[in-house]
């Protein structure tokens, strides 16, 4: 079944009134009629089947058939502050971390990457961004939506870290400390980490004086391995490894 995001204003009663984007792609793109099924999330981690009963260019409708939890979203919370990359990049990168399991992206500038400005990156491009995590979770079936928060220099993303359970940046100079090492050491600590802040570099890598930073503050660099990963490989496989590691992916 198709499913879709909307607010929870457009729950009434038993009943759901879909509007803009999401009516337009029922009616013209899907071609749906009333008696066909959909799944609506409402970001609460409930979805409800509803079956429409009602469809228009601009407006559909339906009734409430069930009302079930989510069943696709991980237990751990993972923030990925990813460094900016290049567009195609960042927002590959955001589509695959959705789908793997991500909660959450904060876009980081650090020292290597083009942007170097929080104002040089347009709010219609983070709305862009947002577009494509709403696709990615109503494909993957998840039942969250994940947060894309404003982009924050490397200073202040390194400063919040406090909030997490462990922070993590896999860098290419690390040798000796590897990621499973590292995440069972953790569960040792604490039971297992709620919380992960994952921090991936811009295409040229961290800078060493960056790393010292975050380890100051309490993150732990971590290798991938003894290849050297593209940007976009290395968030990719970070996040899978993470989330296999700690029992979400099998």
């Amino acid at each position: 079944m198709q499913r879709f995001f909307v607010s929870p204003g457009a729950f009434q009663g038993t009943q759901v009134v879909l509007r803009g984007d999401v009516a337009h792609q029922i009616s013209a793109v899907l071609r749906m009629r009333a008696g066909d099924t959909i799944v609506v999330l409402d970001d609460s981690g409930w979805e409800f089947e509803v079956r429409l009963t009602q469809v228009g260019r601009t407006e559909a409708s339906g009734e409430i058939l069930e009302r079930r939890p989510a069943s696709a979203e991980p237990r751990i919370r993972l923030t990925l502050f990813q460094s900016l990359l290049k567009r195609d990049n960042l927002e590959w990168v955001l589509q695959k971390c959705t789908e793997i399991g991500v909660a959450a992206f904060v876009p980081v500038i650090s020292q290597r990457t083009i942007v170097s400005h929080p104002q040089g990156v347009s709010g219609s491009k983070i709305q862009r961004w947002r577009r494509i995590v709403v696709e990615a979770a109503e494909q993957s079936r998840r039942g969250r939506l994940p947060v894309v928060h404003p982009v924050v220099r490397f200073e202040q993303a390194v400063a919040g870290m406090g909030g997490f359970d462990l922070s993590l940046i896999p860098w290419e100079e690390e040798k000796d400390a590897g990621l499973r090492a590292t995440l069972a050491a953790a569960k040792e600590e604490q039971r297992g980490p709620v919380s992960v802040a994952l921090f991936v570099g811009p295409e040229g890598g961290f800078a060493g004086d960056e790393v010292a930073l975050a380890k100051a503050h309490g993150a732990r660099p971590v290798t991938l391995g003894p290849r050297i990963l593209r940007a976009e490989t290395a968030a990719v496989v970070a996040v899978s490894l993470i989330l296999y590691e700690c029992g979400e992916l099998e």
